[in-house]
């Protein structure tokens, strides 16, 4: 039932900017609490302020309870050891790698994550959300499993995993959302709760006119098996494509990105 209301809420932040939404139903009861007021005798005025202050302490206190890790994918130097892709696998995979660079800016991969991260940090953190990194600088090694443990020690409600895109075909271009796989026995428990935040921001992206290639499942990513709580990629766009290399540099833009999480973000703790 929780999942149905989760994909509500995506279709309709496709129809609808969340924030309108959300300021007219407020206006629409703040109306209606005015006109039943004006019908009842008046209350101490107290006692308004006292209940005023407690809804505002209630609401802060369960936003600080919802909690979002984000990972800037990738790091400075890349560790070859290997780890099992999943818990018991005798599949192995890189640690973790330093990933792509701009075919232009020539920046690197691990740089652009990390400055997302670190706007969509501040954005979340502006909305009293609880938030948890698993990197901060670019000189650590710490692997896709250990990245997922740091989400599972934190019992995050959602995992956003940050990273760009780079092909050989330059002409790509967007946004492509990875989930865990609904049939991958390390990962069904997890797939609702992921797709249906996938969902969300693929909306709201949409909604700042980013353009997304689609939600795709994956069973072959560590950060994905090692997961036990809701997690997302979020490939924001393509290195390869000269224009988008450019783009994914640029302060402004990664900041609509962010915006686009944020709102996602919100939509889906609202749902809960």
């Amino acid at each position: 039932m929780r999942i149905t209301k989760i994909v509500g809420i995506a279709l309709l932040m496709c129809v609808l900017n969340a924030s309108a939404v959300y300021a007219t139903e407020s206006s629409t009861a703040e109306t209606t609490t005015a006109e039943t007021d004006a019908q009842k005798s008046a209350e101490p005025a107290t006692e308004a302020t006292e209940s005023s202050e407690k809804q505002e302490e209630s609401e802060t206190t369960e936003d600080k309870s919802f909690v979002v890790c984000i990972d800037a994918g990738h790091q400075q130097k890349g560790d070859s050891k290997t780890e099992a892709i999943a818990p018991d696998s005798p599949h192995k995979k890189a640690r973790v790698s330093s990933g792509t660079e701009g075919v232009g800016t020539k920046k690197a991969e691990y740089v652009v994550n990390l400055e997302a991260a670190m706007i969509l940090k501040e954005l979340l953190e502006a909305e009293n959300i609880t938030v948890v990194m698993t990197r901060e600088t670019h000189d650590v090694n710490i692997s896709n499993a250990e990245r997922a443990e740091i989400s599972n020690k934190a019992n995050a409600n959602i995992t956003v995993r940050l990273h760009c895109d780079s092909i050989s075909n330059s002409s790509k271009t967007g946004a492509t959302i990875l989930v865990p796989s609904d049939t991958n026995q390390n990962t069904k428990a997890i797939y609702e709760d992921s797709h249906a935040f996938a969902e969300l921001l693929k909306c709201t992206l949409a909604d700042k006119g980013v353009k997304v290639n689609g939600i795709f499942k994956r069973e072959d990513m560590t950060g994905f098996n090692w997961s036990r709580v809701p997690v997302v990629v979020l490939e924001m766009g393509f290195m390869s494509n000269w224009n988008e290399d450019q783009m994914l540099s640029n302060p402004a833009y990664q900041k609509k990105l962010m915006e686009a999480v944020v709102e996602a973000v919100k939509g889906y703790r609202d749902s809960r």
